[in-house]
């Protein structure tokens, strides 16, 4: 008797190891049919990309919406200000009236150099002579 007891007791482990391994192969192929069933416009659900399970649309308060619109534009505003700051141009830098006659003066002078230099090539060089015109002679 004593026997048959240990041989009971070993069926009914081997009952629930297979009862066990029946439902993992159920939750298995749950999962394999979810992936080959036709979705909701009639194509496989599994052919190039998983379908999206519809779910109900987020819903957001209004004080939260109210709060990310007054952060964004509070964002938007630090932006207008930076590019304000970046637009307005500093006033054009003005010369003094010494200042200007100094560099005309030095300018001046750098032409009547470059002006002298040429005169002094020109007289340097031969004097061209008249071009002579040559007379036809009747044949």
């Amino acid at each position: 008797m004593v026997n048959l007891l240990g041989i009971l007791n070993d069926l009914q482990n081997e009952r629930g190891r297979v009862q066990q391994e029946l439902e993992r192969l159920e939750k298995a192929i749950s999962v394999v049919e979810g992936l080959t069933e036709r979705n909701h416009v009639g194509r496989g659900a599994g052919t190039r990309r998983m379908t999206r399970i519809h779910r109900p649309g987020r819903k957001m308060s209004a004080a939260g919406r109210r709060r990310i619109a007054a952060a964004q534009r509070a964002r938007w505003a630090r932006l207008k200000v930076k590019r304000q700051q970046s637009q307005t141009r500093k006033a054009p830098r003005t010369m003094s009236a010494a200042a200007r006659n100094r560099m005309a003066a030095a300018q001046q002078a750098r032409w009547a150099k470059l002006k002298a230099g040429r005169k002094q090539k020109m007289s340097a060089r031969p004097a061209k002579k008249p071009a002579q015109k040559v007379q036809a002679t009747a044949a």
